[in-house]
């Protein structure tokens, strides 16, 4: 990009002109430039939004599957329908993650960022830079979908206001209900048939199951598996059975909320209880001791290897962890009654509603005309077609109208054909949107009943909400939560396998108070306060 193309834009939207204060380089100062989407034949209204094609240039992640953005089919009618063409500079993940800070460093930047993935921290720099430029105004007077969807959904717009009170990104959103309650408990029921074994409905029925799997030797093969996780993972933890045992929910992130307080759960009372007796379970030989150093891959393995050795699991899907082939010997634990005869589902802090999923960068010389451009995806029938692809290949109507999964070809799973002809980016597909407008995918479809079913009634704690931390709070406790995390995972790991935790515990509360947790803490409530008042 021609370095004729940089702009100091920092600020609000007047009447077609872009007025922008702030600073830049150390420098307080305004600059006011003209959108030029006028010199296009831009529409206010209806399509296309000019006249005269317009090139943009856009920056960010593909699937590793994807193809060239813009032979998609999607992507071909966008063009079509708005006249906008779209140079896509879009590169896989892992790749864009890399070059990403230098990207939004440089002076050579792109019109926009679409499926970058902005962290709070980088929206926060960028931003105080100029570099991003608040949308806000924009909003208001270019995107009548986006608008609709904010004025009906304070939350969402607050998850998109950072705290100096403008947007600077735009949301995707996609609400099944699935990701609060990823780390499903699995058991082997053909084990438990084959030893006379009921369903266990509390966590002392599933420990005597485990045992018997151990001592029976329930496999067969002198290998028996009772029980494997990864802690740590999104998907793969034993936050439900640390509930069960000491009626403190957690999460991967260890910061739970109840009744409006943020917690942080690894100094809590039953915490330590909950450790102490998987330490004892692990005595007993009913946890693998691979659980504290396998990667996804060598957990995945174990529940597909050539003999059937595991009897249960944690994991987001029971086909992923043991193949379609074997899915019908496991079901899905109960939520377990525990102590005090409670039965807590531990809910995660995982988001539906995302940030960064675009952001319009000073280099944009037509501001007005990329928003109505992103405006379009917030469509509801163009958000299924960004996230799922094109009606007639991959989604069709049924008799009541709305939209269902066509079912991938032979050979191609779902997951795979969507990386190759949905785009992703900014979009909406709310709850009321899977109603209303598009059906959920099948497997989506079971994931959903499993969580309404046997999660949700039981959730003990509030998740944390997409709350954007300004620039001071993220530097206040960046370093703290490093070195939070690091000890709980090194002390957890260590007290499950080898004990001490009652010698320990005091020592270990001291460390977390030293480094800074009640200070972590103090940020992320304020920061909760404020997005609640927002909401």
């Amino acid at each position: 990009m021609a370095l004729s193309r940089k702009y100091a834009v920092l600020g609000a939207v007047l009447a077609g002109t872009l007025t922008f204060t702030g600073c830049s380089g150390g420098k307080s100062g305004s600059t006011e430039i003209k959108d030029a989407s006028a010199d296009f034949g831009f529409q206010e209204t209806g399509f296309p939004i000019v006249s005269k094609q317009l090139d943009l240039t856009f920056s960010g992640t593909k699937a590793a599957l994807a193809p060239d953005y813009n032979t998609m089919t999607v992507v071909k009618e966008w063009e079509k329908a708005t006249n906008v063409h779209i140079n896509w500079e879009n590169l896989p993940e892992t790749v864009f993650q890399e070059k990403k800070n230098l990207i939004l460093a440089s002076g050579d930047l792109p019109d926009a960022f679409f499926n970058t993935g902005l962290t709070d921290a980088e929206i926060a720099t960028y931003s105080a830079s100029g570099t991003l430029i608040p949308l806000e105004g924009l909003i208001e007077k270019n995107a009548p979908n986006l608008s609709k969807l904010l004025s009906a959904r304070p939350d969402i717009k607050a998850a998109i206001t950072s705290s100096d009170g403008h947007i600077y990104s735009l949301p995707s959103v996609e609400e099944l209900g699935l990701v609060q309650f990823p780390n499903e408990l699995a058991i082997n029921t053909s084990w438990l048939k084959k030893l006379n074994i009921p369903m266990p409905k509390t966590i002392d029925e599933f420990h005597d199951a485990l045992l018997a799997f151990k001592t029976q030797d329930a496999s067969g093969t002198g290998k028996t598996i009772p029980l494997s996780f990864m802690p740590g993972s999104w998907c793969g933890d034993i936050v439900d059975l640390i509930a069960a045992l000491g009626g403190v929910p957690d999460n991967m992130d260890h910061r739970i909320v109840q009744d409006d307080k943020v917690i942080f759960t690894p100094t809590q009372d039953g915490y330590k209880k909950a450790i102490q007796t998987l330490h004892e379970w692990y005595q007993e030989g009913l946890i693998d001791p691979e659980s504290f150093s396998q990667d996804d891959k060598a957990y995945l393995a174990k529940g597909k290897a050539a003999t059937e050795n595991l009897g249960s699991f944690v994991w987001w899907e029971v086909p992923e962890m043991v193949g379609a082939d074997r899915a019908a010997n496991y079901s899905l634990v109960p939520v377990l009654e525990g102590v005090d005869g409670k039965r807590i589902a531990s809910q995660s802090n995982n988001q539906e509603i995302a940030r960064g999923a675009f952001a319009i960068t000073r280099a944009n010389k037509y501001p007005a005309a990329t928003m109505r451009w992103a405006d379009n995806l917030y469509d509801p029938i163009q958000s299924a077609q960004a996230n799922w692809g094109p009606i007639g290949e991959t989604l069709q109507k049924d008799a009541s109208g709305l939209l269902t999964q066509i079912p991938a070809p032979a050979g191609t799973s779902e997951g795979e054909r969507r990386q190759k002809v949905a785009p992703g980016g900014p979009k909406a597909n709310t709850a009321e949107s899977f109603t209303t407008v598009v059906a959920p995918e099948p497997r989506a479809a079971e994931r959903q009943k499993a969580v309404n079913e046997t999660y949700k009634p039981f959730a003990g704690n509030d998740g944390y909400p997409p709350v954007a931390l300004s620039n001071e709070e993220l530097q206040q406790i960046s370093t703290i939560q490093t070195d939070t995390t690091s000890l709980v995972e090194q002390n957890i790991a260590k007290w499950i396998v080898s004990g001490g935790i009652d010698q320990e515990w005091d020592g270990y509360v001291s460390q977390l108070k030293n480094v800074g947790v009640d200070k972590m803490i103090e940020v992320y409530q304020q920061a909760y306060d404020r997005y609640q008042k927002n909401s």
